[in-house]
Order: structure tokens, then C-alpha cells, then sequence
């Protein structure tokens, strides 16, 4: 399994809105992929911007190739995400899960 970590900043203003955007659009894309296991859409604010992770569990990199297309470790944007964000992070972090628990 892995999990693959997604990082972005907003203005804070555009905060909710952006939370929203995520969840109606991004969540879907993430969850409609074959290979999907789990999204989590992390939300922190400071003075004036608001940072995002969106963390994702994979089965495998051929599920994630599914989504992100052949540069597994280059992050995905979408049309909208221009409307929001305050710069275009290239890369995202792959982590190996190699213990976990859970109420699941």
C-alpha cells in the first residue's frame, strides 16, 4: 500500500471555498479510480494562508499511474486549482505504509 501526499497553499479568504472545490471535485476524481483506498483532505490556517494536504491510500503505483498518469510523483492540478492557489508545487511524496491500525 502506499500513501501519496499532495501539499498546497491558499489565501485564507479563499479558504472554505477552495475546501469545498476539493471536496466536490477532487474527492470524486481520487475516489473514482480504480486502486483508491482512502482520501483525506487536511486543512491548516495561519495568519493569511491556509495550507492543504490531501492524503491518499493507493493499493499499488499501478493504481496510482491510474490517476496520475506515467510521473507518479508529479502532482496533479486541475483547471480550477489556478483560481486558488498561490503556487503550483511540482512534486508529491509517496510513502511505503508499512504498519497501520485502525477502527475500520
Amino acid at each position: 500500500m502506499i500513501v501519496r501526499i499532495w501539499h498546497g497553499r491558499t489565501r485564507r479568504e479563499r479558504a472554505d471555498e477552495y475546501a469545498a472545490f476539493l471536496t466536490l471535485r477532487a474527492i470524486p476524481d481520487y475516489r473514482g479510480t480504480a486502486g483508491n483506498l482512502e482520501v483525506v483532505i487536511l486543512r491548516r490556517d495561519e495568519a493569511d494562508v491556509s495550507h492543504f494536504r490531501t492524503v491518499t491510500r493507493w493499493e499499488s503505483e499501478h493504481a496510482i499511474r491510474a490517476f496520475a498518469g506515467s510521473e507518479v510523483l508529479k502532482a496533479k492540478y486541475y483547471a480550477e486549482d489556478k483560481d486558488f492557489l498561490l503556487e503550483f508545487e511540482p512534486a508529491v511524496e509517496h510513502y511505503v505504509v508499512v504498519a497501520r491500525a485502525s477502527e475500520d
